[in-house]
């Protein structure tokens, strides 16, 4: 019988996901679809409800309902509860169970290419939605301390609550005060929205090297400042989209209790850029 999967959201027209899992049920010869489905803001139950009807087998989620839509589930992995939000779902017989494929996505391209985290000195930017996930991925990799930059140190503080719960060392800056001190560190990570509409880096890159790791979540565009910057120093570079592959992979096997087929995943993401 045919399985139907979606991802929710607003804006969802932007979304690669559709891409991404129909070239694997494509690859796979699996009988199944995958959408795009908006719900609007406010509007997450009664969308939940119409996706229930429909027999939905399973459903992405992402802004603005990754931590609303915890309300809504029956069960849920240690992951969710852990980072506090939720991107993927299972719907067994009207039984929803959540997961959150961040922290693994994450994760996936140092795993790829083989890039140590243990021992390491991070400089996370940003104490948003994704950092929270981040960080429980570098105390999971037992970094060796991480250092959150953020333009306000409020939202930085909670970050740094949970961190030090995870049991990392860690403190807390301005962005602005980074200046030349990116240097210093093994791991830089932007995880803010900064490059979404090709804005200059926040931070200086001017002194890190070859051995520095340079990671941006932004996955659009793929090339931003923050990358050409780190390119120009010929650091080791993981892009946004290999994050996002990391997190869709993820959920296909979830979903289908089977190997996710990366390459052909891969190829119909970079077809969309």
């Amino acid at each position: 019988m045919a399985k139907s999967f979606a991802v929710i959201g607003d804006p969802i027209d932007h979304s690669l996901s559709p891409n991404i899992h129909n070239a694997a049920f494509r690859e796979l010869n699996l009988d199944c679809s995958y959408i795009a489905y908006r719900i609007p803001k406010g509007e997450l139950e009664d969308g939940i409800e119409g996706l229930k009807k429909i027999k939905i087998d399973g459903f992405n989620v992402t802004i603005p309902h990754k931590v609303e839509m915890m309300k809504y589930l029956n069960k849920m992995d240690e992951s969710c509860s852990l980072i506090g939000a939720v991107n993927t779902v299972t719907n067994k017989d009207g039984i929803l169970k959540g997961y959150n494929t961040d922290m693994d996505g994450f994760l996936e391209p140092f795993k790829k290419k083989k890039l140590n985290i243990e021992n390491t000195k991070v400089l996370l930017l940003g104490a948003g939605g994704a950092a929270r996930a981040i960080v429980a991925a570098f105390a999971k990799e037992k970094a060796k301390s991480i250092t959150i930059a953020n333009r306000t140190l409020e939202n930085a503080r909670n970050l740094l609550e949970f961190a030090k719960k995870m049991g990392l060392d860690v403190n807390v800056i301005r962005i602005e005060d980074v200046k030349d001190s990116a240097k210093n560190y093994d791991i830089i990570v932007n995880a803010t929205s900064v490059g979404l509409n090709n804005e200059p880096t926040i931070i200086s890159l001017d002194n890190i090297n070859e051995k520095t790791i340079v990671y941006d979540i932004v996955y659009m565009p793929m090339n931003t400042d923050f990358i050409k910057k780190a390119k120009e120093k010929n650091a080791v570079i993981i892009f946004g989209y290999e994050m996002l592959l990391g997190q869709a992979a993820r959920a296909f096997e979830i979903w289908h209790g089977m190997k996710a087929p990366y390459n052909a995943m891969k190829k119909a993401l970079l077809g969309g850029f």
